[in-house]
Order: structure tokens, then sequence, then C-alpha cells
């Protein structure tokens, strides 16, 4: 006798029965956010057999050291995984090393690049987003390196030697906390980038500036204004070029620090539709597949409170979006996304704390504090909170959390599913 496997909404098509060679759930990706959905889907069910399909072959870890306090050597490898080796076992999930190459929500079928085949009853899609590299010329030579793995910090490292000069093209977070780092390290370290000042497009120009004049203090040779027009490979060194620029920066390594894009393939290819470049899902992480769920960077998730999709490329956020997309796909009906997005970020030995919506905002309002300490309001055109920017005001940052959430409940009346309208 076969029974229908619970964690199914009313319409759904075609739900599965169970089958002993049937995996209760399928992850697919190597980051926070499939790491959460096993936890997940755990803490609501402990029966039955999970996989996670990963294209590093190892368990998920935690990746924001990779840019900060591994790169200065002030941690190991051993602080690195989310959880340790035993875990599988001890909570019955397969750790499946390999890619993901076909993806069938009908048929709950997925193709790994070998040719082996896993039948599943229900997937969370956590691919994630890779680096991208600028459309210039030199981007390729070996000497160019992205960071997002530790298999990138190993390549990066191999090229890293007392008098190593580095340029880091970019200034997102990743790119200050590269460029601080490596400086920390005390290796000649210049930083372009085509913004006004680091970040600004993010945080608003008086907090951007403040980000500068950390990144001057350190000692990084910041170049403003300078989108990178081409790499030249000169004997043993780079080139790298801006337009318009003063001469060449000097670089033994280039580290691109560009932004991210959302690993969509395999979602495309089990016929999806994924406009502005992600998957949408509703605030329980679901696709419009069935049985498939989506969670982090390669997710437009709707948010339960925002109201609206909100696209977020933040660790925690991966988590919570995860531990959701893993809980409801066990069944929790209660599972939803309703946390205000946010992050921390280390620039050197400075933190920044920061929650938004991010999705803009009318007018940035700076408030200065002792020692250097400040705190950065964003508000919309009713004057409402919709972000929040603290360095050493960690009372702040959690009220401001608090009343981005309290204004958006305010504006967005739930609906009967607890999404809204």
């Amino acid at each position: 006798m076969t029974t229908t496997a619970p964690g199914y909404w009313p319409g759904m098509p075609s739900a599965p029965t169970q089958r002993a060679d049937r995996l209760a759930l399928l992850i697919v990706g190597g980051g926070p956010a499939a790491m959460a959905a096993a936890r997940g889907f755990r803490a609501v069910r402990d029966d039955r057999r999970i996989a996670l399909v990963s294209d590093e072959g190892r368990l998920p870890y935690r990746r924001p050291p990779l840019s900060k306090e591994l790169l200065r050597r002030e941690t190991t490898d051993a602080g690195l995984p989310l959880e340790p080796d035993a875990w599988p076992a001890e909570h019955r999930m397969d750790l499946v090393a390999g890619r993901v190459v076909a993806l069938d929500p009908h048929a709950r079928r997925a193709t790994l690049s070998g040719g082996r085949t896993l039948d599943y009853e229900r997937c969370v899609l956590a691919t994630g987003a890779e680096p991208t590299r600028p459309p210039v010329p030199g981007v390729d030579d070996p000497a160019v390196r992205v960071l997002r793995s530790r298999a990138d910090l190993a390549a990066i490292e191999t090229r890293l030697s007392h008098d190593t000069r580095v340029v880091v093209i970019g200034s997102g977070f990743v790119g200050c906390e590269l460029a601080a780092s490596l400086r920390r390290r005390g290796l000649a370290v210049t930083q372009l980038t085509q913004e006004r000042a680091p970040l600004e497009a993010r945080i608003g120009g008086w907090a951007a500036d403040r980000v500068a004049d950390w990144l001057w203090a350190d000692g990084v040779a910041l170049r403003v204004g300078a989108p990178v027009s081409g790499i030249v490979r000169d004997g043993d060194v780079l080139r790298v070029h801006t337009a318009p620029g003063p001469a060449a920066a000097t670089a033994d390594l280039v580290v691109l620090a560009a932004g991210v894009a959302p690993r969509i393939e395999l979602a495309i290819a089990a016929g999806l539709d994924c406009p502005d470049g992600r998957v949408p899902t509703d605030a329980r992480l679901r696709t419009a597949a069935p049985g498939l769920w989506a969670a982090g960077d390669v997710a437009a998730a709707h948010h339960a409170l925002a109201g609206r999709p909100i696209p977020v490329e933040h660790w925690g956020d991966a988590l919570a979006q995860g531990e959701v997309a893993g809980r409801a796909a066990a069944g929790d009906e209660d599972a939803t996304w309703d946390g205000v997005p946010g992050f921390w970020s280390s620039i050197g030995h400075r933190v920044l704390k920061h929650a938004a919506w991010g999705d803009g905002y009318a007018q940035a309002r700076p408030h200065r504090h002792a020692s250097g300490a400040f705190t950065v309001t964003y508000h919309d055109d009713a004057g409402d909170l919709v972000g929040v920017l603290t360095h050493d005001r960690d009372d702040d940052y959690e009220a401001g959390r608090r009343e981005i959430a309290d204004a958006a409940r305010r504006r967005i009346p739930a609906g009967p599913d607890g999404v809204g309208p």
C-alpha cells in the first residue's frame, strides 16, 4: 500500500507516492541555504532518507571568513564547517559529490553529470551564485582570480608572497573586505572602482566616504571613478587599464570582486521562468514547479512583510531562506520568510552592520556618535524606515531592524496565508 507524502499544498499536481528508492528530499547546492534546508527538514521530519548534492564534494561551510579572517590568517580551516563530518550519518543524509545537470520536476528526477539519476519527492534548489567577470580584454589571464569558494582562496594563496602587488577590482562589501585583508597582510593593494566612493550605490554618499577613509587609512591605494577597460600582460606582470584614468595599475595578481550572477541554468532547463535572473518563489519558498522549492542567491522570494519579491545575496538570509524551504518541504505550514534582510561586514578591523529591504530608499540620514561610531537610517518617501547601517552601534542596529519590520507591518496587512495582498 502506498501513501501520499505530506507537505503538499492544495492543487499541487501529481503528488508522488512514497517509494523505498525515492528520496524524501533532494537538496541541490553546497552553500548555506542547502545546509539550512537539510537542518530545517530534519527539524520537522526525522524519518526517511535525504540527499545533498554539492559540486564541491564537501559539506557546506562558512564562506564569509574567506575574504576576512581566513585570508588574514587569523583562523584556520577548522573553523569553516557548518556541521561536523558526522552530521550526515547522524541525520540520514547522503552527501553526493557531483553536479546536477538536469532536473525534471514533473517526474521528480534529477540527473547528475555522470549519468546517475536520483528520484525524489521534494527538492530544494539552492544553487547559489557565481562571480561575474567584466567583459574586458584580459580577464581570462591565469593571474586574474575570483573568490567564492575555498578552492578559489587556495588558488589566490599560491600567488601570494611578501612582495606581491594586488589589484582588487570592485568596491562592494567583498571587494572592500578583500582589499583591507590583503593590506593587513602587508601587501601592496590597489582597489579600482567605477563608483565615486566604495559602496555608494548601496549605502549612500556619507557612509561611502567613511569606508573610503578606512581603506585609505589602512594603506589601500583607492582609485574611484575608474572603470576597468582592459588587463594586459607585460612579461611577469599585469597592467590594469581604466578609462578614463591615470597610468595603468601594475599587479602580480588581480582579484575580481565585480558582483555575482545567480546560477539559474538548471532552473531554466527545468522549465521555470526566471525574470530578472532569479527563480520566483512565494514566501514559503515554493516555486511554480511541483515539489520544488528555491532558496538563497538563486531565489527571488516574496517577502511576507515587505509584500513583494526581495532578492538577497547575504549569508544570513541564505540560512534563513534555506531553513524555511526545508521546513516547508517537510510539511510545516507556518514556515514563512519574514525576517528583515541583513548582514555584517568586516573591513579590516572595523565592522559594519546593515539591514534593509535592499530595493532603494529616498533619504539617508547620518548620525555621528563618539569615537567614530555612526548610524545611518534610510527612509522611503513616506518617511518610514526601510534600512539601517551601523558601526559600533549594535543597539541602533537591533532597534532599526525592529522598526523596519514594524513599519512594514503597518503598511501591508497580511493576507489569509500570511503572505500579504
